[in-house]
C-alpha cells in the first residue's frame, strides 16, 4: 500500500509541476538527460521496495538532478526541474524515515520471545510442586522449576526444552546477570 501511495503522490507532484511550467515541453533535446531522469525515478521507486536505508534513493536523486542539469541547456522549464527535484527530495526523506522506523525490534515470538517472559502459574501437577502449567502467548505450557511453585506465583521463563518451559521465580535475577 505504501508503494501505491508514493506512486500516486509522485504522479500528482509531476502533474502539478508540469502545469506550473510555462508549457508542456517534449523531451527530445538530449537523450542522455532524459535517460538519467528516467533512471533516477526508477531508482527512487526501487528505494521504496528495498530495505537499504537511502543508498539507492540517493543515487537516484543524483541521477535525476544530473539529468535535469543536462536538460537545462534545452527548453525545459525551470519550474518543472525545481518541482521534480523537490518532490524527489521529499520522497527520499519520507522513505528514509519510514525505513528507520522499521529497524529491528524486540522479538515477540519463538524461543527469543518466550525467554524472559513473566507469567503467573495457573495450576500445579498433583504429584509435584516443581511442575505446573502457565498460559503464555495464547498457549498452555507445562513448566518445570528448580524451586517449589505456587498457583498465582509470577515466574520468568529462563529456557525451553521441547514443549517444557524452564522457569524461575519472577523476583529472582534472570540467568546471565
Amino acid at each position: 500500500m505504501n508503494i501505491r501511495c508514493c506512486a500516486v503522490a509522485l504522479l500528482l507532484a509531476l502533474s502539478g509541476s508540469v502545469f506550473a511550467a510555462d508549457g508542456v515541453v517534449l523531451f527530445m533535446a538530449d537523450p542522455l538527460g532524459l535517460w538519467l531522469i528516467v533512471f533516477g525515478i526508477a531508482f527512487l521507486v526501487a528505494e521504496a521496495t528495498m530495505p537499504n536505508y537511502g543508498v539507492i534513493g540517493l543515487g537516484g536523486l543524483v541521477m535525476f538532478v544530473a539529468g535535469a542539469v543536462i536538460l537545462t541547456n534545452t527548453q525545459v522549464p525551470v519550474p518543472l526541474m525545481i518541482g521534480l527535484g523537490l518532490i524527489s527530495v521529499l520522497l527520499l526523506v519520507f522513505l528514509v524515515i519510514h525505513a528507520l522506523k522499521t529497524r529491528p525490534r524486540r522479538t515477540v515470538s519463538g524461543d527469543a520471545g518466550l525467554v524472559g517472559s513473566v507469567t503467573p502459574v495457573m495450576s500445579l501437577q498433583p504429584d509435584s510442586a516443581y511442575n505446573g502449567w502457565v498460559h503464555l502467548q495464547g498457549e498452555q505450557w507445562q513448566v518445570l522449576s528448580a524451586t517449589p511453585l505456587q498457583p498465582g506465583q509470577n515466574v520468568r521463563v529462563v529456557g525451553r526444552k521441547g514443549l517444557l518451559l524452564q522457569v524461575a521465580a519472577a523476583d529472582a535475577a534472570p540467568a546471565g546477570e
